[in-house]
């Protein structure tokens, strides 16, 4: 791998993708840094240690949140709008007629409704991050609020909008003159950067745990390469065609159906709904002192130190992963492109017995990557309840990114080494 690094950076055009890559985290990392005016800096730690949804909204912001920045939001709207038309081209017959029979250009417009799509839900975010950060005791924005600060207020829902398009447009440049998926690797960075300040404040609090952190976080890393690599080939036969003089097919291939097809995308759904009961009781919670009402049982019973709220978690994402990956399933329409190309697996009939015959096998191998996401989820609670500290590393949809990013970028690099005639990653 190192070889394989060293001759990347021999290459001029390669060695340029990865500096200019560099280069635009760079820029990120310093709008991150760049707060919205009249923020309480006190006040916002103080909500951060209380608050688990603005930390799972930090870290898809790669940390910018944590200091309310002008990208305070991220990609996080663009991530919600892609998920949203993803599943809007599976259910609205529309939306597939031109996903399936436009090609490029259908696909193209897809991606600008998407775009479009992020500027609502991104204002909407901005207008809900707000409200919560002046809700909070004590308040993080004083002067905000349609009736009383109604310019001010609408000058930070700008900024925080604006700020997400600019973070969408950084991570395109990646993707179009870096090296891999630029909206991941600026996801990919904020995680980074946060590791060394979790290092040292374990090191303060309890150094021999850091230890055993390191370790769960390793086994974690080969348990997730593992599983996300992990694929089942189903057999492919194409028959023989002639054209002309010329006799075309006969070759046997394979299918590759992944065990996680997925990826992180459960997890985001499940813990996004799992957040909105307990937020949503709050408002009803009766006060220290007064006779507790159901509101705050909810509360109670969808914290993070609730066992109701890790059992929920886990079914959740098993479910969300059977879910996602049916729909990504029936968009491909392999039963279909197999027919149309004169292919078929060996002992199954062509059309819809291929289609069974592959759902079959898809939630048969489905199953076990759900029950390793759902494990991969709860897995900050077993620890927190077996060590009895809250701190990890990375978290485990933190370390599900990561690994994805780095293997989708070596993949890249080793594809870019094979062009040129050197030897990749894997050999």
């Amino acid at each position: 791998m190192i070889d394989a690094l060293r001759n990347a950076m021999r290459l001029p055009d390669l060695r340029n993708k990865i500096l200019f890559t560099l280069f635009i985290l760079i820029i990120y990392r310093l709008a991150a840094h760049i707060p919205v005016p009249g923020v309480d800096r006190t006040a916002l730690d103080t909500m951060f240690q209380s608050n688990q949804l603005l930390g799972f909204l930090d870290l898809f912001s790669g940390g910018a949140l944590s200091n309310f920045s002008v990208v305070a939001m991220g990609v996080y709207p663009y991530i919600t709008a892609q998920i949203i038309m993803q599943l809007a081209v599976g259910i609205v017959p529309a939306l597939e007629k031109i996903w399936k029979e436009g090609g490029d250009a259908g696909r193209a417009k897809i991606n600008q409704w998407t775009h479009l799509a992020t500027i609502p839900l991104a204002a909407l975010q901005a207008f809900a991050q707000a409200m919560m950060l002046t809700q909070s005791t004590p308040p993080v924005l004083t002067n905000f609020g349609l009736a009383t600060n109604p310019l001010e207020t609408i000058s930070v829902i700008a900024t925080l909008t604006a700020g997400t398009i600019f973070a969408i447009w950084l991570g395109e440049l990646i993707s179009e003159q870096g090296i891999g998926s630029g909206i991941s690797i600026i996801i990919f960075g904020g995680i980074v950067a946060g590791v060394p300040q979790r290092i040292g404040q374990m090191l303060q609090s309890n150094p021999a745990s850091l230890l055993f952190f390191l370790l769960i976080t390793v086994i974690t890393i080969v348990g997730i390469i593992y599983v996300q690599e992990g694929h089942r080939r189903v057999p492919v036969q194409y028959g023989k065609r002639v054209r002309g003089t010329k006799l075309y097919g006969g070759q046997s291939t394979h299918i590759p159906l992944r065990v996680n097809s997925s990826g992180m995308i459960p997890l985001i759904f499940a813990i996004s709904i799992l957040i909105f009961p307990g937020v949503i009781a709050g408002y009803f919670a009766a006060a220290p002192g007064q006779p507790e009402n159901i509101a705050n049982w909810i509360v109670n019973a969808f914290n993070q130190n609730s066992p109701v709220y890790w059992i929920a978690y886990f079914m959740m994402v098993v479910g969300f992963t059977f879910f996602y990956t049916d729909v990504i399933f029936r968009q491909q329409n392999l039963a279909e492109v197999l027919q149309q190309q004169g292919g078929f697996i060996p002992g199954i009939r062509p059309g819809k017995r291929t289609e069974e015959y592959l759902t079959g096998v898809l939630q048969r191998i489905t199953l076990v990557g759900a029950l390793f996401l759902g494990i991969v989820a709860i897995l900050p609670f077993l620890v927190q309840d077996v060590t009895e500290t809250t701190a990890m590393i990375i978290t485990s949809t933190g370390l599900l990114i990561v690994v994805g990013v780095v293997l989708d970028t070596m993949k890249q690099l080793q594809a870019q080494l094979v062009m040129r005639h050197y030897e990749g990653f894997i050999k």
